[in-house]
């Protein structure tokens, strides 16, 4: 598929980072620490900064809205850092969507708080086809993108008809879910996934997609010490692609990569074992599996390539603790990966 670049599109939220000691019970007060910071998150900012670092020669084109506000300067700012992503088609207006996380100093929990802003808005109106010049469209996520999760009487969604217009473009597409609880997965999600040819989603979104369980009361992988994870993770891939995912259907989750190619072939790739003390941050860990898997699908690797990179991705994420700052290049993760295999 490797040609004219990789657009993304979707959340672009600025972390504001709150440390406390203690959370406070209804109706009392407790003190914010010092430490207090910022970091851009959601999707598009994730997923796009990592794509900058494991390839810097790779076009990028940013998809999505901030608002007119020192937080929309600050996203811009962090993703102007990259020379190989284009902003051309972020709108500016309203209030930049963020998210206060209050992080416990005591127990280490963390309890979030998130303003949708900018990104309630954005809509198929937003991107320009004709400029839009790219070979493969990544979009998320679905059920925090409240415009795009609307109703649409033809395609289902307004999501699944943006991705029915990409296609006809000639553009392959791309998404993903964010986790939540409740009943909307089975009513948003599905109408999307008929118009998608890549769907990356963890074992959460996909136990919530498909109604397939993938973990059992006690929170392990059910299957796990086999070398697939068993047949419930087999069916849950088999229900993403009778949805209509077309290319590569994959879960992915902290024990690994597991997913099935367009022909039906099952591809099940183990997480690396990482040295005591490596892992310094979780944050950025998901998008950053999906970043690699979707540069892998770019540049015509296989799915188990592609996984293999994600895998690979994700373990550089987790050396920093921030979402993004761990990523190298595609090489220097591929290197990564064969020390630690």
């Amino acid at each position: 598929m490797k040609g004219k670049g990789i657009g993304v599109a979707g959340n672009m939220i600025v972390d504001i980072l709150y440390p406390v000691r203690g959370l406070p019970a209804p109706g009392e007060l407790t003190s914010i620490l010092d430490g207090i910071s910022r970091s851009s998150g959601g999707a598009l900012c994730n997923v796009i900064a990592d794509l900058a670092s494991l390839d810097p020669e790779l076009p990028l084109s940013a998809l999505g809205r901030v608002g007119t506000d020192g937080e929309g300067d600050f996203i811009l700012e962090r993703m102007g850092k990259y020379p190989n992503i284009n902003l051309s088609q972020v709108k500016r207006e309203g209030i930049t969507s963020f998210t206060a996380v209050m992080s416990d100093e005591i127990t280490r929990q963390r309890t979030f708080f998130h303003y949708r802003g900018a990104n309630a808005c954005f809509c198929e109106d937003d991107i320009n086809w004709d400029t839009l010049d790219v070979s493969l469209l990544h979009i998320g996520y679905i059920l925090l993108l409240d415009t795009l999760d609307e109703a649409d009487p033809e395609c289902g969604t307004r999501m699944a008809r943006l991705l029915r217009t990409a296609q006809s473009r000639g553009i392959k597409t791309s998404l993903d879910v964010v986790s939540e609880a409740g009943d909307r997965f089975k009513r948003i999600v599905p109408p999307a996934l008929k118009y998608a040819d890549y769907c990356i989603i963890n074992e959460l979104e996909a136990a919530q997609v498909t109604g397939v369980p993938l973990r059992d009361g006690s929170g392990v992988l059910i299957g796990a010490g086999g070398t697939d994870c068993g047949a419930n993770m087999r069916e849950a891939l088999k229900r993403m692609r009778s949805f209509g995912v077309s290319e590569w259907a994959v879960i992915h989750c902290p024990e690994g990569g597991f997913g099935l190619d367009r022909e039906g072939r099952y591809e099940a790739v183990p997480s690396l074992a990482l040295p005591d003390g490596y892992i310094k941050g979780t944050v950025g860990a998901g998008d950053a599996f999906c970043a690699g898997a979707l540069y892998g699908a770019y540049t015509g690797a296989g799915l188990r390539e592609g996984m293999e990179l994600g895998i690979a991705s994700a373990a550089c994420s987790l050396s920093r603790p921030g979402a993004t700052e761990g990523m190298r290049s595609a090489a220097e993760a591929m290197d990564l990966y064969r020390k630690l295999i």
